[in-house]
């Protein structure tokens, strides 16, 4: 592409040159619209249209009803406009799209919405807006009047800034900058975890087993709450009569209770179904509980579950898990991009996690669920404006205006002196010292050399773990302590019972003392697969001898 677009410049700058850059800028705009294309709601809306959208969220009984933001920020909606969940003033339904003008230019960070039906968003300021059905005080304003037009929560919210909304049927939850959860709205089952069963008019702090803790993802069934911990610990209240909660039990909690099923598995996202819930390890392990009856947990079958369940994924490592309380169906996406779906697919019960063809979660929702409802806010970032970071991003290894390049296994790596002497010390001295147009690399791989200086371009890496042990290496070598730490991170993300040894030796061997207490640790827990690998037959007689005795002292190898 590159050697294309140098010949259309050399053959005639004048009437080739804007042509390339306006196709340029032409497919980056189009690569950064918002693909809603896939819910029909969306379907008599021009592509002039389409084309501005930046967030979206579909919802409704029949997943009729939209709301919208433009690159302008403003805020749109059509549909039915059941309860006047439009947000419009009116009860009116539209085809066509009206503006929310109290929202406009407000910069949505989370939406959500209950079947009540009623609607709840947190803005970038922290402010909370609800709308919508109030049957049961779910949007907080402390009367049981249905709001046409959207209003600031404020009791008990004023001096608090929120993050991120979740509702349940008719309840609401509410997670601020401080990990603190407040919650309003129908309580018949202790959702609202104030420890009775009273309806809860306004925003009221879920304390008791939370208080003092730090949480930093929420998520609601219908009639139950979730929250996970900074330090990987999840709770659950409300109904329980499936075993949602994962407690081991069906009684309903009143107050939050902690999963003790999970201890010692540290849980990095929450997702909550009609009445199930799916959770997310560091590790990148899938667990699920809750109702089945539509195979929504992924064990294979379709009995309910009290406990939390793993669910196999084939090894694969999983970063996101999806679900929605208003349906049956679950997803998840792994680290390779491969999207998974089960549960209630379009009226088939799909009891085991099946590998489709999507390459978003979000499709697994608009074209599977019923209703097929957004399971979250969809949103993208314009493209059309570079910011200094997107810049140096675009301009890593580009040989137009690079005045440095450094060869590595018979390879040319493109870079910008000024940059590197900017990033890095090493570089500062090294170029300081030399006017060279061209440095060869010995001491390491092309693979690694090259995610080195990328990273000094964008400030993060994109290595498998097995490659970020090189990196590792590198970073040491370089002195350069915050690639070292991202690549412990990345590393430990990677882990697995087949690499486990592996990275377990190069923690040892670069004296990564987080990163081997870590490895040791997975592999103590995973103790009987990790012996068998070849990894472990292949280990250094002395760090051997030392796991043995550690692991011993670690009450391994008790009965």
């Amino acid at each position: 592409m590159q050697q294309h677009c140098k010949f259309v410049r050399r053959g005639n700058k004048n009437r080739f040159g804007w042509l390339f850059v306006f196709q340029y800028k032409i497919i980056t705009f189009y690569s950064s619209m918002l693909d809603v294309g896939k819910w029909p709601v969306f379907a008599l809306l021009p592509p002039e249209e389409l084309r501005l959208i930046r967030q979206a969220c579909v919802f409704g009984s029949a997943a009729n009803e939209a709301l919208y933001v433009t690159v302008n920020d403003e805020v749109f909606a059509l549909g039915t406009n059941c309860s006047g969940c439009l947000g419009l003033g009116d009860l009116q339904s539209t085809i066509e799209p009206r503006r929310i003008d109290v929202l406009c230019g407000k910069k949505i960070v989370s939406l959500s919405y209950g079947t009540g039906p009623h609607v709840v968003i947190a803005t970038a300021d922290g402010e909370v807006y609800a709308w919508g059905h109030n049957g049961y005080s779910q949007l907080g304003n402390g009367t049981t009047n249905h709001g046409l037009t959207p209003a600031l929560v404020s009791t008990n919210l004023l001096s608090k800034r929120v993050t991120e909304v979740a509702c349940g049927s008719h309840h609401t939850i509410a997670l601020t900058t401080d990990g603190e959860v407040y919650a309003w709205g129908y309580n018949n089952s202790g959702q609202v975890g104030s420890g009775s069963t009273a309806n809860q008019p306004t925003p009221r702090r879920v304390s008791s087993c939370l208080q003092n803790k730090v949480v930093v993802n929420i998520a609601c069934g219908q009639l139950c709450s979730m929250a996970v911990l900074d330090n990987g610990e999840i709770y659950g209240w409300g109904y329980n009569c499936n075993g949602q909660l994962g407690l081991g039990n069906n009684g309903n909690q009143q107050t939050p209770c902690r999963i003790a099923a999970l201890q010692g598995v540290n849980i990095v996202q929450v997702a909550c179904g009609y009445a199930h819930t799916l959770a997310l390890t560091d590790e990148g392990f899938v667990y699920a509980w809750g109702a089945n009856s539509y195979g929504q947990l992924g064990t294979g079958n379709k009995s309910n579950q009290a406990l939390p369940t793993p669910i196999n994924t084939d090894k694969e490592r999983i970063v996101e898990v999806a679900a929605c309380h208003t349906s049956h169906t679950s997803a998840a996406k792994t680290q390779s991009g491969q999207v998974l779906m089960w549960g209630q697919c379009r009226g088939q019960a799909v009891a085991s996690p099946h590998l489709t063809h999507f390459s978003s979660t979000d499709d697994v929702f608009a074209c599977f669920a019923t209703p097929a409802v957004t399971w979250h806010l969809l949103s993208v970032d314009g493209d059309d404006y570079l910011t200094v970071a997107q810049s140096l991003k675009k301009e890593f290894d580009s040989p137009d205006i690079s005045d440095l390049k450094f060869l590595v296994d018979g390879k040319c790596i493109h870079v910008h002196k000024a940059l590197l002497k900017i990033r890095c010390e090493h570089f500062r001295t090294l170029l300081n010292e030399t006017d060279q147009d061209a440095i060869e690399i010995h001491q390491f791989s092309y693979l690694v050399y090259r995610a080195f200086l990328e990273y000094l371009y964008t400030d993060t890496i994109n290595l498998p773990p097995e490659d970020a042990i090189g990196l590792l290496d590198l970073a040491t070598f370089y002195r350069e302590t915050r690639l070292k730490r991202l690549c412990q991170e990345t590393i430990k993300r990677g882990i697995s019972e087949e690499n486990a040894i592996t990275l377990l030796s190069a923690a040892v061997k670069y004296e990564a003392r987080d990163l081997e207490e870590f490895c040791f640790k997975f592999c103590v827990n995973h103790l009987t697969a990790v012996t068998q690998t070849q990894a472990f037959a292949d280990m250094d007689h002395d760090l051997l001898k030392n796991f043995i005795s550690k692991a011993s002292r670690y009450g391994a190898f008790k009965n």
